[in-house]
């Protein structure tokens, strides 16, 4: 059932939805806990963002509140890489010990993804004739429930399996989490774009690609139509990504579906700023806020973004 509620459920998401302003809860922080990390590891190209273990993610979430940012997305990077039957008491525990020390003060969604937790960086598990879907789709469906049993605000999908949203939602639903609401990246294309990230998230694949599963940039029926697929099967939010080399596509979805469609600044677009800063060739401030006011031109709703937690000193409102 679709639950309209959902987006209503919390202050936090009234004003990441709110249409007639542009403030700080319409951006949203992405950060990485890694397993057994011992201390904070630098992201090369991702200024003013590291590789933290659990008690140094705690303090960059103080930090960050206390700059204005109330919406986060998390990266868990298990230390352990497996074929299938994961185990995600690591990431509980990072949920769990965020919601102890932060309580409703935050917004926190979960990036729900395999990449990271398999040994061969793909999306989904796989045998000798390619990707079992069913087997894939209950991973995502049982990781999802485990991450709202900890306390996650939000579900979030990045996987591009056909059905992933469906089974999902069902899962939510039928464990007593139907006001969990998901923001699917409904519309993510097999990019250059994603080095640093992959980097920080130890997901690159170790062999192949995955122009399999993601979509081709080439085409913007598909694009739009992964979009409407995920709203039929019940997601709440939308996405695009790369966020500036998907502007064409945001208002569109947003027309054919309904639904809010933020885009994602990944990795490799917030690290071109950084370096053609590091260069002195932009000044970065300028330029970081210049692409946000893109995103918003273009009708997005919100940004995920590397830069979310500066967008206090840049003269982004409440």
């Amino acid at each position: 059932m679709k639950r309209l509620m959902r987006l209503r459920a919390s202050q936090h998401l009234r004003d990441l939805c709110a249409e007639t302003e542009f403030n700080r809860a319409q951006l949203i922080q992405p950060f990485f806990v890694v397993e057994g990390l011992n201390q904070t590891e630098p992201i090369p190209g991702l200024r003013g963002n590291v590789r933290h273990n659990i008690p140094s993610a705690l303090k960059q979430i103080e930090k960050d509140l206390a700059d204005g940012v109330t919406q986060f997305l998390l990266f868990p990077v298990p230390s352990m890489k497996k074929d299938s039957g994961f185990d995600h008491q690591s990431t509980r525990e990072t949920i769990s010990q965020i919601r102890k020390q932060f309580g409703n003060s935050l917004c926190l969604w979960i990036d729900t993804c395999l990449c990271s937790y398999t040994t061969h960086g793909h999306c989904a598990v796989l045998d000798e004739k390619g990707i079992k879907l069913d087997e894939t789709l209950e991973e995502l469906a049982r990781s999802a429930v485990a991450f709202a049993e900890a306390g996650a605000d939000g579900i979030s999908p990045s996987d591009m399996m056909d059905g992933r949203v469906g089974r999902i939602r069902s899962a939510l639903d039928e464990n007593g989490f139907n006001l969990v609401p998901v923001m699917s990246y409904s519309t993510k294309f097999a990019s250059n774009f994603y080095g640093p990230f992959r980097n920080a998230a130890d997901s690159a694949p170790q062999f192949g690609d995955r122009r399999h599963y993601q979509l081709d940039v080439r085409n913007r029926s598909g694009a739009i139509a992964a979009s409407v697929r995920c709203a039929e099967e019940g997601a709440d939010l939308l996405m695009v990504k790369p966020g500036l080399t998907s502007l064409d596509l945001i208002r569109p979805i947003h027309e054919r579906t309904g639904l809010q469609c933020g885009a994602y600044q990944v990795s490799g677009e917030f690290g071109g700023l950084s370096v053609l800063a590091d260069q002195g060739l932009i000044k970065f401030d300028e330029a970081l806020l210049e692409t946000w006011h893109v995103f918003k031109r273009a009708g997005a709703q919100y940004i995920i973004t590397y830069g979310a937690r500066y967008a206090k000193s840049l003269g982004i409102g409440r």
